[in-house]
């Protein structure tokens, strides 16, 4: 009997750049392996050139994990480029502020470019090169007006890389899942526009859950595998919860269980299990279809 070949997926870490105990637990995962991409907040007090030199050492030889541009466009961080609006006491909006200034249609094209392209050359001077790849801290480059900046700062200023859309694959569709499905109808448009621009995307899209005390993820983390086709991608927070991240994120703990999760013996059984397996991050830029 044939075997069927594993689909190759890429397992992306969030947030790299947020906090050094996140920033050294994701380390860790890719040292051993058990994720093949991180994307990277440089809008953050605790990315500096030492964060960015570790991260960039684990590719040194042999490449372990595509790098890419984790945009961030909310609260409690504050914009790196001068004059950008709204904000509030110099600080970017709060993501329920930054949806209402969507929906009234309140964003103005120019400083979104300029500061998600500063935030672009802020990755690139630190790590010597442009990202693999490009997304937004809570899913922020998927919204109306927003995406329109942002994709116009990818074709001009990485248009080698590959973006991430949000959009799961049909079989594994929940239609309890509110958040999920939210994403998925602003990735029809966002899908659309990339394409248009001649920018490349990830096929499917898996990882939102309900971040909660009761959370298990060792029991959620099989369900994204269900239909994620060869190249889908799957979002993850990892880390160690330390006091600057209780300063400015409430999602805490739950990165612990994740870590823990990728760190354990059961995670490669479960990949082998559902036939998938981490995809190898090769040449200058990895990923997308």
């Amino acid at each position: 009997m044939m075997r069927t070949a594993p689909r190759r997926i890429w397992l992306c870490a969030d947030d790299y750049g947020i906090s050094p105990g996140v920033n050294a637990g994701i380390r860790e995962l890719i040292l051993r392996g058990r994720i093949n991409a991180t994307s990277v907040m440089v809008a953050t007090p605790h990315f500096d050139s030492d964060e960015a030199a570790a991260l960039y050492a684990l590719n040194s030889g042999e490449k372990r994990a595509a790098l890419g541009l984790h945009v961030t466009l909310t609260a409690p961080f504050r914009p790196l480029s001068a004059d950008f609006a709204p904000v509030r006491n110099g600080r970017f909006l709060p993501l329920t502020e930054m949806l209402r200034a969507v929906a009234g249609r309140r964003l103005r094209l120019e400083p979104l470019v300029i500061e998600i392209a500063t935030q672009l050359r802020k990755f690139m001077d630190a790590f010597a090169r442009p990202p693999d790849f490009l997304d937004g801290h809570q899913h922020v480059h998927l919204f109306p007006q927003v995406r329109d900046a942002f994709l116009n700062v990818v074709a001009e200023g990485a248009p080698h890389a590959w973006v991430r859309q949000c959009g799961r694959a049909q079989p594994g569709r929940r239609l309890h899942d509110r958040k999920a499905l939210t994403l998925d109808i602003l990735s029809v448009g966002f899908r659309r526009k990339a394409k248009r621009k001649g920018i490349v995307v990830n096929p499917a899209f898996a990882g939102t859950y309900t971040f909660n005390a009761k959370a298990q993820f060792a029991r959620i983390f099989p369900r994204f595998l269900s239909g994620l086709p060869d190249g889908g991608l799957v979002m993850c927070h990892p880390g160690f919860a330390d006091n600057p991240l209780k300063a400015l994120d409430s999602l805490t703990t739950l990165r612990e269980r994740e870590f823990d999760f990728f760190n354990s013996d059961a995670f490669p059984t479960v990949l082998a299990e559902a036939g998938v397996a981490l995809a190898r991050p090769t040449g200058e830029n990895g990923g997308g279809s």
